[in-house]
């Protein structure tokens, strides 16, 4: 589906919905008029792609029209791999993607972008990636890198299976066959899962990270949505998806050191800010390579990183503008406090943010 304009009433009850849940966690919540700057600007705004951003990207648009009652901003969380053909193709002003663009991406054209632009990948998004699980009498799940890749990979099939026994020495797992549900479109959450995968087990997780799946194995399900609604409908399912859309659905802690651990916004903003910028990029791309393997129980390393793939100048000016001001809200403080409200987000750390900031600012 495509988020587009709300009207007035759904802007304010999704505001005003906003404000509440942050005053009860008792935090100041921007109200719609310093959420984003007002302005003069004018036009539409189309954008495409992450659908892990999708619950973000629907309170970003309510509060960017608020503030701007004269752009309509529409995104279609087509999937990441969707997203950027279509942004390459000039079929979008930016897309939204769970993994950076490659180095063949780079190299090629971009239709909206000028001559003298060029595409780069600017953070925007930190999200957690949860494992989830739907198995009968099962309400906690220790699972390590080797084991959650053999399940995927299809080396285990049972729940009773001996590797996840050992793991969960006070479970009681029933005998119920495995189905293990993956993105069947291309996916950065795909991507970031089977990095982190690659990287922590990769004597079983032999294949290199990509947007698609890699094994021809259990189940394919279109989107977030799609996983989530297969592992919710399903017997005996786990998943992976965005930690926002995990809803009741059991969550699986990871082995990070000698210790499981379970997903926090904190714990993924901790891994990411102390994880390096992807080498051999112009200075204005800030693709992160996330550190994997940190053994501090105090991260989360199965994270995703979401980009704006934006254009550094612009084909059409006004379109330019209209870019810059929609990133520059989502990657700014009050964008980035929405969208920890909405989908549990993790923020940029000042540094990030400062530096997404100095890029956008130079946009044209």
């Amino acid at each position: 589906m495509n988020f587009t304009r709300f009207g007035r009433p759904a802007v304010i009850a999704v505001v005003a919905a906003l404000a509440l849940s942050s005053c009860a966690a008792n935090e100041a919540a921007p109200a719609a008029s310093d959420a984003a700057t007002a302005s003069a600007l004018t036009g539409t705004l189309t954008g495409a792609g992450s659908s892990a951003q999708g619950s973000a990207q629907e309170a970003w648009i309510a509060a960017f029209q608020t503030a701007n009652p004269d752009v309509t901003v529409n995104y279609d969380p087509s999937g990441s791999g969707a997203g950027r053909a279509t942004f390459i193709a000039g079929g979008s002003d930016f897309a939204g993607s769970d993994s950076y663009l490659k180095d063949e991406e780079l190299a090629g054209t971009f239709a909206a972008c000028a001559p003298t632009g060029k595409a780069v990948d600017l953070p925007v998004y930190i999200s957690p990636i949860a494992v989830i699980f739907n198995v009968e009498g099962v309400k906690d799940l220790n699972l390590d890198s080797p084991t959650l890749a053999k399940i995927f990979k299809g080396d285990i099939t049972t729940w009773n299976d001996p590797a996840i026994a050992a793991l969960n020495p006070k479970a009681t797992l029933p005998t119920t066959a495995i189905t293990a549900v993956h993105r069947s479109d291309d996916s950065g959450t795909t991507k970031n899962f089977s990095d982190y995968l690659n990287q922590t087990a990769p004597d079983v997780w032999t294949e290199k990270p990509g947007d698609p799946f890699p094994y021809q194995t259990g189940e394919g399900a279109k989107g977030t949505s799609g996983v989530v609604d297969a592992v919710t409908n399903g017997t005996g399912t786990i998943g992976y998806a965005d930690a926002s859309r995990a809803g009741k659905l059991g969550v699986a802690k990871i082995k990070v050191g000698d210790k499981f651990v379970g997903y926090t916004a904190e714990a993924a903003a901790a891994v990411v800010a102390e994880s390096p910028l992807v080498e051999g990029r112009d200075a204005s791309d800030l693709a992160i390579k996330v550190d994997r393997l940190t053994t501090d129980p105090t991260h989360y390393p199965l994270v995703l990183v979401s980009y704006a793939l934006v254009c550094t100048e612009y084909a059409k000016p006004a379109q330019g503008e209209l870019v810059k001001a929609y990133v520059s809200y989502m990657a700014g403080t009050d964008g980035q406090s929405v969208a920890a409200s909405a989908g549990g987000a993790a923020p940029l750390s000042a540094d990030l943010a400062d530096k997404v900031a100095a890029v956008l600012e130079s946009i044209k």
